[in-house]
């Protein structure tokens, strides 16, 4: 039950549903970008930043409300989808100081969550957050969208990694696997830092540390044991193993492309397998186990959740076919089938509850 000064999970509902108007437009602005008749145009402008901000930022926001119980929180991921709808009638600069603001809100949960438990997760927590609302200060500042990009994957890739390590709680690294954790970090943010100097050799060297971090998370996350059990452990390990591999393909990709100019096939192709392999895979993964805390439902686990996983990948490897092929065409195919497969995740996961609700009315009739 919530606290007197946390928020009432019913009360939460509004702010999740900010985040699916702004994953919903943000998928079709995407999908305009590539071609495709899509409405509002706004939507095509600032695609990369109604995902990252708006739908992303509000959800995670949201989770760290619910973890920390504390009513203020919440002004993070309200923040989060009043900047993506102010950026969606055009007002830029509003939607970009909102989107500012809640990545501050985000980051004073964070270490809020630090100052009550201090261990690497916590820690790393607090940097992707820090992240976030760095790239929200340049494009704010007017930098280039792909100036911002290397601090949002940044802020994905650590607030991921930090999310497993606690998860992994029950079987923790090793010193030295907890040591090399602790360096591949500092390599990311080394190029971080590095990019705003130097923007090509920063982010080699953020795509040598998204590699390296791939392989640490394939090799030490409890994934790697419970893909061989059953029902959601397994599917969960599956999700996560599957987007392991897309964040190396992802690294892989910028350095094939020498960086990210902020343009090209080989720019979507390395931006989505990160953002969209990556990340929607984690999404998938932990929805399950994330919207049943944060909304205090229960979700029961169907073997229907592995249609949208296959779905994700099968068409991500088509818009990479699209991509390094140089086929348009192709590439709009692969990416309408990931908006397809985002869709069909949401309706999965609803459908789930709401056959699981009317059974329940049956029994009790």
């Amino acid at each position: 039950m919530a606290g007197r000064s946390d928020l009432p999970p019913a009360a939460r509902v509004p702010l999740l549903a900010l985040g699916f108007v702004a994953l919903v437009l943000g998928m079709a602005g995407g999908l305009a970008r590539l071609g495709l008749p899509m409405e509002p145009q706004a939507a095509a402008a600032y695609h990369g930043a109604l995902m990252v901000g708006g739908f992303f930022g509000t959800v995670i926001a949201l989770e760290r409300a619910v973890a920390l119980g504390a009513l203020w929180a919440y002004a993070a991921p309200l923040a989060a989808g009043m900047g993506a709808l102010f950026l969606l009638v055009g007002r830029q600069a509003a939607g970009a100081g909102l989107l500012l603001l809640a990545s501050v809100l985000l980051a004073a949960a964070t270490l809020a969550v630090l100052a009550r438990q201090r261990a690497l997760f916590t820690v790393t927590l607090s940097l992707g957050a820090l992240a976030w609302a760095a790239g929200n200060v340049l494009w704010l500042l007017g930098a280039p969208i792909a100036t911002a990009v290397p601090w949002w994957i940044g802020f994905f890739v650590l607030t991921i990694a930090a999310e497993r390590l606690e998860l992994n709680r029950l079987l923790p690294p090793k010193p030295r696997a907890k040591a090399l954790f602790v360096a591949i970090a500092a390599l990311l943010l080394l190029g971080l830092g590095a990019s705003l100097a130097w923007p090509q050799a920063g982010v080699l060297v953020l795509a040598a540390a998204l590699a390296a971090m791939a392989v640490w998370l394939a090799i030490n996350d409890i994934a790697r044991r419970t893909v061989k059990g059953r029902g959601l452990p397994r599917y969960v390990a599956v999700s996560l193993l599957s987007g392991y591999a897309w964040l190396l393909a992802g690294a892989l990709a910028i350095a094939a492309a020498g960086g990210l100019a902020g343009a090209g096939p080989l720019y979507d192709a390395a931006l989505h397998a990160i953002l969209l392999g990556f990340v929607f895979s984690m999404v998938f993964g932990h929805a399950p186990i994330i919207f049943p805390a944060v909304l205090r439902i229960s979700i029961p686990y169907t073997a229907w959740l592995y249609a949208p996983l296959a779905l994700l990948h099968v068409t991500l490897a088509l818009r990479w076919a699209g991509d390094f092929g140089a086929s348009p065409a192709l590439a709009r195919a692969g990416a309408l089938g990931n908006a397809s497969a985002v869709l069909l995740f949401v309706a999965v996961m609803a459908g789930t509850v709401i056959l699981q609700r009317g059974l329940q009315r049956d029994r009790s009739a």
